[in-house]
């Protein structure tokens, strides 16, 4: 039996569209299964026919669930929580929790200490740069956060450079509350100014320079410090 598979984006009015543009409604007797349970959704889809809901958020494409016949959603619901509430399978979801715990724990070291191997500060701002590399780690490292920290397209000296300057963009200069104008590229070019004026800075920490009270980053370090409701 060929089983119908669709990609479809919302419309209006509760109507679908499919890849081709054509609008579409949801056969008699289908139910929507919203996105969140990765097990769940894999077994309705393996079941028979249904419709895949997408949409486009940038570059990505986010799944927002499935639409498929309301009783091949009931029968694998059953059986998913069957299989959930035995005892073999609540110990390997407890043996995967603590993986997961594990793995984070490590990879929690491992960028603190590439963020440190990035700024390399010289040794009488060896306090700066601790405190910068436990602010940028707990920011960025946490899962969910979805910063460039939690990506593994690219090389982790590379994430940890790039999390120390978004981190600077915030918490040294005015970004968050600069009126960009809606013209193409010129948020990436501000992006990149205030990029030179972070490395600028961060170079007279790697110098060793004499630095001032008033520094950005000795007043985001300061306030990176301070007790929360401060």
């Amino acid at each position: 039996m060929a089983y119908d598979h669709k990609i479809v984006r919302p419309g209006v009015n509760g109507i679908l569209i499919s890849a081709t543009g054509e609008k579409l409604s949801p056969p008699d007797g289908w139910a929507f299964l919203p996105a969140g349970d990765a097990g769940l959704t894999r077994k309705v889809t393996a079941a028979g026919s249904c419709w895949r809901v997408q949409v486009q958020m940038g570059r990505r494409l986010i799944s927002k669930g499935i639409w498929a016949p309301a009783a091949t959603i009931a029968q694998a619901r059953q059986e998913v929580t069957a299989v959930r509430s035995t005892a073999g399978y609540q110990h390997k979801l407890a043996a995967d929790r603590l993986r997961r715990v594990k793995k984070q724990a490590l990879y929690e070291e491992d960028f603190y200490q590439a963020v440190r191997t990035f700024l390399a500060f010289a040794p009488c701002h060896q306090e700066a740069e601790l405190a910068m590399a436990a602010a940028i780690s707990a920011h960025a490292v946490p899962v969910g956060s979805g910063t460039v920290a939690r990506t593994t397209l690219i090389p982790l000296a590379e994430r940890a450079a790039k999390a120390v300057i978004a981190w600077m963009r915030h918490q040294t200069t005015a970004y968050d509350s600069m009126s960009i104008p809606r013209i193409k590229g010129q948020r990436r070019e501000i992006r990149r100014m205030l990029a030179e004026r972070s490395t600028m800075l961060l170079k007279a920490y790697r110098q060793g320079l004499t630095t001032s009270p008033d520094c950005p980053l000795q007043k985001a370090l300061a306030k990176s410090r301070a007790p929360a409701g401060l």
